[in-house]
């Protein structure tokens, strides 16, 4: 082979080589936090609705209680969510965009208060197309194998601006979907809530009643 061809050939080659070897150590790179969260906001940002049932798990730290519910939930852009708890439980989580009304069928009561100063969504405000993860959080990534979870991510966020709802929420994200799997929201007292969701249908139409509610007669009406 003549000396130059040679010395392109190999020259081309150790090229070729750099330019494999890098990318694969790039695909071996680990993902950040701030990718998932990219990824989950890209994901819900184009979602108009979004429905599943849900499992609950709220374990009250203080007196080593623990309560678990079911139901269906849904969330249409912006602002709209409606939480429907199965029987024996009955409660409804209900906001039409502007009014957040709480419903304890057990008590008998309903609380209302307007969107904007409910604390409630705060955590999940990303999924009602309201809020922005990466803005509201500061996040790190957690080993997902520890988290037994593994095969998808878990992100842990902090809130930037302080609130007495909750302290740090813990996000699942199934990594070929980006869609959030399940949620735990922790508060200051030790509290865990914990929301699974599962059988997912994303841009189904909704119903225009689907986001209002109305209580029993008797019930009594709590407004702040």
């Amino acid at each position: 082979m003549h000396r130059l061809h040679f010395v392109l050939l190999a020259f081309v080659t150790l090229i070729g080589l750099a330019i494999s070897t890098g990318t694969d150590a790039r695909a071996a790179d680990p993902i950040k936090a701030t990718e998932v969260a990219t990824r989950v906001q890209a994901f819900y940002n184009t979602t108009k609705t979004f429905g599943a049932t849900f499992k609950q798990h709220y374990k009250v730290k203080a007196y080593n209680t623990e309560k678990q519910s079911s139901g269906r939930v849904v969330f249409e852009k912006p602002g709209k969510m409606k939480w429907t708890y199965d029987q024996p439980n009955g409660n409804r989580v209900v906001s039409d965009g502007s009014l957040m009304k709480v419903y304890e069928a057990a008590n008998n009561q309903m609380y209302e208060t307007p969107l904007n100063k409910s604390q409630y969504p705060a955590a999940l405000a990303f999924l009602m197309g309201t809020g922005d993860l990466a803005a509201s959080f500061n996040l790190k990534l957690l080993d997902s194998k520890k988290m037994k979870f593994e095969g998808g991510w878990v992100l842990e966020g902090t809130p930037k601006q302080a609130t007495p709802a909750y302290q740090k929420v813990i996000i699942y994200v199934d990594s070929a979907t980006a869609q959030v799997r399940r949620m735990v929201i922790l508060d200051a007292q030790g509290n865990r809530n914990t929301f699974t969701f599962e059988n997912p249908v994303v841009n189904t139409p909704v119903a225009a009643d689907e986001f209002t509610f109305t209580p029993p007669p008797g019930t009594q009406v709590i407004k702040p």
